[in-house]
């Protein structure tokens, strides 16, 4: 499908000084989480959600943490056809910006 002639349009671009300050935090939250790589933490994201896990990676803009699921055995009287999915481990991918508190548990 042939793009519009239209001229495009900018909806956002980030200033300068923001860019500036973004690439010092992300380097920032590099030197400081590298060296707790397989350790267990508790991270707090600006948007208030809460999660516990093992840092397994990282890479430029993100923090790759595993986070333990609990087991959910079937109810009793499920028929023996019930093969629920589990799994004991996710690898839960987040964006290194969004991060707001991150404790050390381990």
């Amino acid at each position: 499908m042939p793009y519009s002639t239209v001229s495009p349009q900018t909806l956002y671009q980030a200033k300068p000084e923001f860019q500036t300050k973004l690439v010092k935090a992300r380097q920032h939250l590099h030197q400081r989480l590298k060296p707790h790589l397989n350790q267990t933490v508790r991270v707090q994201t600006m948007d208030h959600h809460v999660y516990e896990g093992t840092i397994v990676h990282m890479d430029a803009d993100h923090l790759y943490i595993r986070v333990p699921q609990p087991y959910h055995s079937p109810s009793p009287g499920t028929p023996p056809p019930y093969r629920p999915y589990t799994y004991s481990n996710v690898i839960l991918l987040l964006v290194l910006y969004t991060l707001l508190v991150m404790i050390l548990l381990s």
